[in-house]
Parts: C-alpha cells; structure tokens; sequence
C-alpha cells in the first residue's frame, strides 16, 4: 500500500521569515549546546521510568560496504591483521574501518556545526571562522555529550492505514498530529521525536532507490509543530528533510531550521520497522532512548547505534 507524494511550494522569502521565526540562539553557548541542554536529568528520568518489559530494540542499520542506489559512499573494511604471522598466544585478529557517514544509509547523529545558513552556524559564529580543516570550534559532536532521553515514535503511515509513505510525500504539522492522537502519545519536553515514514519497509518489499531524488520526509512549515513540542533530537528513517526541497535554493531546510536555528540534533537514517512492529504489539510508543555518539574532537556528527528500551 503507498500514499501519495505531495507538498506545497514555500519561497525563499516565506522560509527566510520561518526560520528568523523558529531562531533561538539562547543556549548557543552552552555545554551541551542547543536543544540537548535542557531538561537533561528531567527526561532522563521520564525515560527510565519507561522501562517495563526490558526489551531492547537496534535503532542501526548494518554498515553496508557495497555501493548501491541508496548508498554512494560505502563503508571501507578490511582485515589489519589476521593473525597469521603471531608468535605468541592469543592470535591477534584486527579490523580496520573508514566511513563517511553524513548521506542516506549510514544511521548517524549530525551536531549542530553539520551545517551552516547565510554563513552561520548555530548561535551566529561565522562558518569561515568556525570550521577549519581540523574540524569545528563550535557545535561539535563532542561538546553533545551521551543522550539518555524519554522518546516517542510517530508513526506516519500506520496512522494512515498505509505501509509507508511514497518518496516525495511532505508530511505537514497536521500529519505530526494525527500521528500523536492515534498511537495515542504525548510530545513531552525534552523528548527525542523519531517520526516514521516506512522508508525502510518500501525498500525491502521494492528495492533500493536514490532518496537523495526523492524521500519522504517533513515539510518546513511542520517545524513549529516540532518546535511546539520543544524536542531535544529529531529522527527519521530518512534525513527528515522531504525531497526534493519545496524551496528554491535550500537543499535541506529542516537541516537547517533544525540544526542552525535551534540547535537541534538530527539523527538520519534511523532503522524504524522493528521499533514500529515492537510499538504496535506492546500497544505504545513511549520508551527510553540511548544514543552514545563517538567523541570526535571538532566532529560535525557521529555514526550511532541508538536503542530503544521497553
């Protein structure tokens, strides 16, 4: 079953005005900064409050080491050291792994210094100053911290009665609501928000394509129903950000209402199919969520395994 691709055209002028409006630079300076500074101890405890069945489910997609449609940029591994010449017990056997891990298949978390709006990063630092060869002064990864959080999934197409949303489909503020009414869950403060397209459930049952062409995803305007909310991190199982781009001139314009403006961690490629089922037989969509990006002096993000706990 599909849905229908769709999603009105915002100028550059309309998102201009949208992202002056969703700006907040009030804890740009912070540590951790953004979004993931506030209600840290609150939500943590909401979260663990949510255990009951112990049940875990891998939030990760399995690095995949072959080009494909989705995935232009594979995982480089290779075996360092195989044991084969050691002269001493235990054999050693070592593995090497290089991943460039900001696109469409690696599950990663982006900081807030991932990108940069009219030559900004969050908080207003110039990006020429901030980004260097060596990494980011300000926003990275490593200022971000463990996040141990309460979360909830909003499960788009099950809320419609589909399996997933066709590539290209906006999924607008109203469409964040309805999902929320009828799992029924709460947004509380402080939440991380994985919203679900069945990005993952389309490509088993049809096969691979570009999302870099074409994804679900939200519309920009479905940022002050984020906002709203007041989330720490937002995830998809796509980049969150629809495509193609409904403005003119902005490739990613939930990266960037996101990330510069209220800096707010994404994580992208998120695995969601088992998490949807596990939600659906337990009967909610409310559990703890773990995520333990690696601490890269000056990283722009971090591929992650995140975990959510029943």
């Amino acid at each position: 079953m599909t849905g229908v691709a769709g999603g009105e055209a915002m100028s550059r002028a309309e998102f201009d005005a949208l992202f002056d409006e969703l700006t907040d630079w009030s804890r740009a300076f912070e540590r951790p900064p953004g979004t993931l500074g506030a209600r840290v101890a609150e939500s943590a405890l909401a979260g663990t409050r949510l255990v009951r069945e112990g049940e875990v489910v891998l939030l990760a997609h399995p690095l995949d080491t072959e080009a494909g449609p989705d995935n232009t940029k594979p995982a480089l591994f290779y075996m360092a050291d195989i044991g084969d010449s050691a002269t001493q017990e235990p054999r050693c056997h070592m593995d090497f792994v290089g991943v460039d891990y900001h696109g469409k298949s690696v599950t990663h978390l982006d900081a807030p210094a991932h990108m940069g709006f009219r030559d900004l990063l969050y908080g207003g630092i110039p990006a020429d100053e901030a980004i260097t060869s060596k990494g980011a002064r300000h926003a990275s990864v490593d200022a971000l911290g463990a996040v141990v959080r309460h979360a909830v999934l909003l499960d788009v197409p099950a809320s419609k009665g589909l399996d997933w949303l066709e590539p290209g489909t906006a999924i607008t503020g109203d469409d964040l609501l309805e999902a929320a009414r009828w799992a029924p869950v709460a947004v509380e403060p402080g939440a991380i928000v994985f919203v679900r397209t069945g990005h993952g459930a389309r490509r088993q049952a049809l096969g691979a394509w570009d999302p870099s062409e074409l994804s679900a995803g939200l519309h920009p305007s479905a940022m002050r129903t984020v906002t709203a909310w007041e989330p720490a991190v937002l995830g998809s199982d796509g980049d969150s950000d629809v495509r193609p781009s409904p403005v003119p001139g902005v490739h990613s314009p939930v990266h960037a209402l996101t990330l510069i403006a209220q800096g707010m961690p994404l994580l992208d490629n998120v695995a969601l199919e088992q998490l949807s089922t596990t939600c659906r037989r337990l009967g909610r969509y409310s559990f703890l969520c773990t995520i333990a990006p690696l601490v890269v002096p000056g990283g722009t993000g971090s591929p992650v395994t995140p975990l959510a706990v029943f």
